[in-house]
């Protein structure tokens, strides 16, 4: 397990729009820490503007790793992620500094506390034909499939996840397991990543209507330095939007603006209310990893020996 490996590495989590990222940089210069993007959209050039990405300043500031490392039409999987984090851990503790792991994407998180589960390999051909199947008859149908025969999954999957369903009806093929039982493991690896963990794992918990006020005013903020124009840019390029970057958090609601599904003002709404929607299930994802504890930004500071300037 990388934290096991990497005993000076911390992390610092949270919601979107609970101001992860400026608190990083102070922290991180305190800590004399490198900052390593958990944010799986943060991965794609280009997309600057919709996944509030540190600016130059702020790289200027404190090296920053796994930004910018794909284009927008490729993909990666929580394996990809995980073996590039381990050569930044590396790299950052060769040079005498700390790793610091920030941002909000849930499945990086825990695969940082608790490893990957050994699943089997993927089957282009399954994953060919069940993706026909999603297109011809809907990803609900799927998913009912789905629940048919790991019902655990079913449970925790939305019917229009439909990638994830895809993986969960692949592994049930392949090896006549439900996926859910394969993950066992990581329920079983909880007490051990806790002491691992303990006290070096973090999300900012703040007031509900602060956090929400915060994500419609960060939303409003993108739009201004243009979003807009952002998206549009995406479009001209040479190739399409991969899967993931297009049903990206405020990219999906400003292409459906662009085919003329809304305008601008119901595009803004959307995005806001999708935000919060997200907050709110990453806040749900993290009061479920014991190792993960919340704090205050200003407590932060003092659980890792800091004092506020």
């Amino acid at each position: 397990m990388l934290l096991d490996e990497y005993p000076q590495a911390l992390i610092l989590t949270g919601p979107t729009g609970s101001g992860k990222s400026q608190l990083a940089l102070d922290l991180a210069e305190r800590l004399d820490a490198e900052i390593i993007s958990m944010d799986s959209m943060a991965l794609y050039r280009r997309m600057d503007i919709g996944t509030a990405k540190p600016t130059a300043e702020a790289r200027r500031r404190v090296p920053h790793h796994l930004l910018d490392v794909l284009e927008p039409w490729e993909s990666a999987s929580v394996a990809w992620w995980l073996k590039r984090a381990e050569e930044c851990c590396r790299d950052i503790c060769r040079r005498g500094k700390r790793p610091l792991f920030v941002g909000g994407t849930p499945l990086y998180l825990k695969v940082l506390l608790y490893g990957l589960f050994e699943g089997p390999p993927a089957q282009e051909s399954i994953r060919r034909r069940l993706s026909a199947e999603a297109a011809a008859i809907g990803g609900a149908a799927l998913h009912g499939r789905l629940a048919a025969v790991d019902p655990v999954s079913a449970a925790r999957l939305h019917p229009h996840d439909v990638r994830r369903i895809i993986r969960a009806l692949e592994v049930w093929e392949l090896t006549g397991r439900p996926i859910s039982a394969w993950q066992t493991q990581w329920p079983r690896s909880s007490a051990v990543s806790s002491r691992v963990a303990e006290g070096r794992c973090f999300y900012l918990d703040l007031p509900r209507s602060q956090l929400y006020a915060r994500i419609e005013a960060r939303v409003e903020k993108m739009i201004a330095e243009g979003l807009v124009e952002e998206v549009r840019a995406l479009r001209r390029l040479e190739r399409p939007l991969s899967r993931e970057a297009a049903q990206a958090l405020g990219y999906k609601e400003m292409l459906a603006y662009l085919d003329g599904r809304a305008n601008l003002t119901e595009t803004i709404q959307h995005i806001q209310r999708r935000s919060r929607q997200f907050a709110k299930r990453q806040l749900s994802w993290f009061r479920h990893l014991p190792p993960c504890r919340p704090l205050s930004p200003e407590l932060t500071f003092a659980a890792w020996g800091l004092t506020m300037l």
